[in-house]
């Protein structure tokens, strides 16, 4: 398969269509008769492109003097998977046949996923910081799907010379935006249509339940996750997280926090600006439930927030929910959680999905 075309001018002439792009910020995707260009913008640094995909039809011959960029045979087929979250949307397209390997198979949850590991169908590629090259090169891997990091490198996966599709959806501010990258992976998969319908649906469910809180004007304070090592990492102000709590009528008290990510801080600073918030999200993975009296013996200062303190931790299991696996292409599944969280009043027959109050 060929990775990269030379250097070159190309004229817009025989463009059909740019496709209208709602939410996200990180890609357009243009139409030309031949192929399909999909432009994926640094997240980091938005005067620079980060990649420029050139989608080409896997059954007829490659364009000559294409614009420079990364040549994609379309369908795709004998993918590497880097990440749960991708191998997730690929599941919901239908199309998990065509992955052969993944990385970190401990984060996989998906169930197609997991048979296809127990039966040998997909391979265990390692750790996605420096995955099994040469396993690669064995079950003839043709593309790999990352998730891209500030001035990351992929080291040899690069030297293989086959396509490697950065997938910045989790950069995107607006969790519609981040739902609306699955239209690009559903062009990978001629599946244009049914990511489309996908995304359309959710769309229309999640700004139904966004004005569903439009009115409300009591906006409970809200601090999320836990310290992990000697960092608390929180969502960034301008992160889909951050969006996702405004729009399900809290006030996220780091949402003056630069960025589009996570931000980590020291606990002091978390402790200093959170400790009289109304209400604490945590997400954690484990067997066993979480309680209150694990919270503590895991760091004692927790017990100084005031959401500690009157029992108003929303806990989520995401070794026990699917909550990376859906929420990223239906991200109406965790507004509505939040809703119930932070008003419960507006849903009061709705059984949460992903959290649930933490337990003494």
């Amino acid at each position: 398969m060929v990775a990269c075309t030379p250097s070159g001018k190309h004229s817009l002439v025989g463009e059909i269509s740019s496709d209208t792009i709602h939410y996200a910020q990180g890609f357009t995707i243009r139409h030309f008769d031949d192929y399909i260009s999909v432009e994926v913008r640094d997240p980091w640094d938005s005067t620079r492109l980060l990649q420029r995909y050139l989608l080409v039809d896997r059954n007829k011959t490659v364009p000559e003097n294409l614009p420079k960029g990364t040549v994609v045979q379309i369908p795709v087929r004998n993918i590497v998977v880097y990440t749960s979250v991708h191998a997730a949307i690929i599941d919901q397209l239908q199309e998990t046949d065509k992955i052969i390997g993944v990385c970190e198979p401990r984060y996989m949850d998906t169930p197609s996923i997991r048979e296809g590991l127990k039966a040998g169908r997909i391979a265990d590629m390692g750790e996605a910081t420096s995955p099994n090259v040469e396993k690669m090169i064995d079950v003839g891997a043709e593309l790999v799907i990352v998730s891209p990091f500030q001035n990351s490198s992929y080291g040899p996966v690069e030297k293989l010379g086959i396509p490697i599709i950065e997938g910045a959806d989790y950069m995107e501010s607006s969790p519609l935006g981040r739902t609306e990258w699955g239209r690009f992976y559903g062009m990978l998969f001629g599946k244009e249509r049914m990511a489309d319908s996908i995304f359309r649906d959710t769309e229309e469910r999640y700004l139904a339940l966004k004005e569903l809180v439009a009115k409300e004007t009591h906006r409970p304070t809200v601090i999320s996750e836990k310290k992990f090592g000697s960092s608390w990492f929180v969502p960034s102000g301008e992160s889909y997280m951050a969006t996702l709590y405004n729009d399900a009528g809290a006030d996220y008290l780091f949402k003056d926090l630069s960025g589009a990510g996570s931000t980590p801080l020291a606990f002091e600073t978390v402790l200093d600006k959170g400790i009289h918030a109304d209400l604490w999200l945590l997400k954690y993975n484990q067997e066993k439930e979480m309680t209150y009296n694990d919270l503590r013996t895991e760091y004692t200062p927790y017990e100084n927030f005031d959401a500690f303190k009157n029992r108003r931790i929303y806990s989520c299991n995401t070794g026990v929910v699917p909550y990376y696996e859906e929420f990223p292409l239906h991200p109406d599944y965790l507004l509505k959680d939040l809703i119930w969280v932070f008003h419960p009043e507006l849903l009061p027959d709705y059984t949460p999905r992903y959290y649930k109050k933490m337990t003494e």
